[in-house]
């Protein structure tokens, strides 16, 4: 059965209209990442493509995990795929359509429709990682991705063997006022579903709070390409505001998922400001810890809570010591799973 598999898979993504030969090369992360395009199904905008970026561990291992970055963002966190290779598990990193190295010249930056937009990615990925011998895998989301991955599981249900799930920080409801959120949001919405591309919010005039604590340039410690994770945001429009909104519905709802899920978050929400603050370094100012912790339990039938002190909203790029704690959390988590 096991020489079966990877045979299936293979037919399954030409099928799709997957190069299956499609050569990896050497990723622009150094240090023995590698990458390769893969072409999806074109979209409403045209030609698709998504990225996948992986560092296989020293010694041999059929276990993986697939990472998901969140909005505004790509990957570009190599401590964490190092540390994860450490461990022993090998490591994938899914390049949205529209994001970072899979951004053509004719797309708008971040732009869906709708979440499900970024299943086939993953489900592109997740062959691929099959296929490349990896019996076990984890997922692990950030934000955004957090969120997609929280509607990926629970549309799959039990259909795909995920054996667990790493939730940092996920996207699950709008940090806003009560009025926002129960009035403005669903007018936005409302408009998206004809005018999809007007922007309900443009990007700032000068760095944000969160991009200060982060980037080496301001106050932070890690280097990243300013053009695929801006400084200053990017204009939102209606259409994306909807297919937000869509998701947070279903995941309030609850998704019944039914592998383990670590769900992790700060110990503190703050307001983001442009001036600089000491706070910024060591709070999640870009969603509320409460909501996500509320919203989080109801993913799953089996979900774990942790909260990390002093942790930023990513928190694997955290100070030294509260991402520490992060890494020192989901990987005791993934030894109680038997992962």
């Amino acid at each position: 059965m096991k020489k079966i598999v990877p045979i299936l898979l293979t037919l399954l993504l030409s099928l799709l209209g997957i190069n299956t030969q499609a050569q990896y090369h050497d990723d622009i992360l150094g240090n023995g990442y590698q990458c390769r395009t893969i072409e999806q199904p074109d979209d409403y905008d045209g030609k698709v493509v998504c990225t996948l970026i992986k560092k296989t561990a020293p010694t041999e291992s059929k276990k993986a995990i697939v990472y998901v970055h969140g909005y505004n963002d790509y990957f570009f966190q190599r401590e964490l795929g190092d540390s994860i290779n450490a461990h022993g598990y090998n490591f994938y990193a899914v390049e949205l359509r529209k994001y970072g190295r899979s951004l053509l010249p004719h797309q708008d930056l971040f732009f869906c429709k709708k979440i499900d937009e970024y299943f086939a990615d993953i489900d592109t990925t997740i062959a691929i990682a099959k296929m490349e011998g990896n019996e076990n895998i984890l997922l692990m989301g950030h934000s955004t991705g957090g969120l997609c991955l929280s509607l990926y599981m629970g549309q799959k249900k039990g259909g795909i063997p995920i054996d667990g799930l790493i939730l940092n920080s996920p996207f699950l409801d709008w940090n806003l006022s009560k009025f926002t959120e129960n009035i403005t949001t669903p007018c936005v919405s409302a408009l998206g579903a004809i005018f999809k591309r007007v922007k309900v919010q443009g990007a700032s005039d000068e760095p944000c709070g969160y991009a200060q604590s982060l980037h080496k340039q301001y106050h932070g410690e890690w280097e990243f390409n300013t053009d695929w994770k801006k400084p200053e945001g990017h204009p939102k429009r209606a259409g994306w505001v909807r297919a937000i909104h869509h998701g947070h519905k279903k995941a309030h709802k609850g998704l019944n998922i039914e592998c383990p899920i670590l769900v992790m978050s700060s110990d503190t929400t703050a307001e983001e400001t442009f001036q600089w603050n000491e706070i910024l370094k060591h709070a999640d100012i870009i969603l509320d810890v409460k909501e996500i912790q509320s919203y989080g339990a109801k993913l799953g039938k089996n979900v774990t809570q942790a909260i990390i002190q002093g942790g930023v909203h990513d928190l694997i790029l955290s100070t030294q010591e509260s991402r520490d704690e992060a890494y020192r959390t989901f990987f005791e988590w993934m030894e109680k799973i038997h992962f």
